[in-house]
């Protein structure tokens, strides 16, 4: 499934994921619970509009910075 990200630029560029698009699809972030880096990628935990979180990964050991959808839980509505 092909994944789009387009982020907020404040002091520096791609700072933080803002909406996504994943198989046709756009999602806006509403929350980024969590980020964390390994040597090679930045992971963002986020909270998208339809509630279920995701963990988007930027491969940022090269120039392109590819995006991946690394994880996905659906959460499960109280009634």
């Amino acid at each position: 499934m092909k994944l789009s990200v387009q982020c907020y630029s404040g002091q520096k560029a791609d700072e933080r994921p803002v909406r996504f698009w994943l198989g046709g699809r756009k999602y806006q972030v509403e929350t980024v619970l969590d980020q964390w880096y390994d040597p090679e990628n930045v992971f963002y935990k986020v909270r998208a509009d339809d509630e279920n979180l995701y963990i988007l990964r930027k491969q940022t050991s090269t120039p392109d910075g590819e995006w991946e959808l690394v994880s996905f839980r659906q959460t499960i509505e109280e009634r």
